[in-house]
C-alpha cells in the first residue's frame, strides 16, 4: 500500500447516513441490513455527529446486558433520535490527504472511522476495516506463490 496515496484512493464513496432527527429504529435498521459498523449523522451534506455499532448497543441496549429488558429497547428505539447518541467531536479529513494521515489519526486517537469531507460536507468515510482490507488484498498474490 502506497501511504503516500490520497485517502480517495481507499475510502468507501457511497457512505450511508442518517438525519439528526432520526429515530434510533431507523439507524438500528441500517445497522442490521447493511452490516456496517459506523454511521455518519449528516443535515443538508454537513457531517455533525458519527455513531457507532457499539455505542449504539450500549445505548439501546444499557451499560448491563444482563439486565437487559426488551421493553427498554423499543422505548429507547422510538423515543431517541440519533442525535441524542450521536459523537459530535469528529476528526475529519478531506480526500487528498494522505493514508498515512488517517493511519496517524486512528493510532493517535482509536478512532476505527473517519468522515471524509469537503468544505465540511461528507464525501466518504475510511474505516480500519478500509486498511486492512487494503493490506489483505495486496497480499493475496504473494500468498498464492508462496503456497505453490
Amino acid at each position: 500500500m502506497n501511504l503516500h496515496a490520497p485517502i480517495s484512493s481507499l475510502m468507501t464513496k457511497d457512505v450511508i447516513t442518517v438525519h439528526p432527527n432520526d429515530p434510533l429504529g431507523k439507524v438500528k435498521e441500517i445497522f442490521n441490513t447493511h452490516h456496517i459498523h459506523h454511521i455518519p449523522v449528516v443535515r443538508d451534506r454537513n457531517i455533525v455527529g458519527m455513531i457507532s455499532k457499539t455505542d449504539f448497543l450500549h445505548f439501546v441496549r444499557g451499560i448491563h446486558h444482563s439486565t437487559y429488558d426488551e421493553f427498554i429497547e423499543k422505548s429507547r428505539l422510538r423515543t431517541y433520535r440519533a442525535e441524542d447518541i450521536m459523537t459530535k467531536g469528529l476528526a475529519k479529513l478531506e480526500p487528498t490527504d494522505k493514508i498515512n494521515v488517517a493511519l496517524e489519526v486512528f493510532k493517535e486517537n482509536l478512532f476505527h472511522a473517519i468522515p471524509i469531507c469537503e468544505h465540511n460536507e461528507l464525501v466518504g468515510i475510511i474505516t480500519t476495516l478500509d486498511v486492512i482490507k487494503a493490506l489483505a488484498k495486496e497480499d493475496e498474490p504473494v500468498r498464492m506463490i508462496e503456497e505453490s
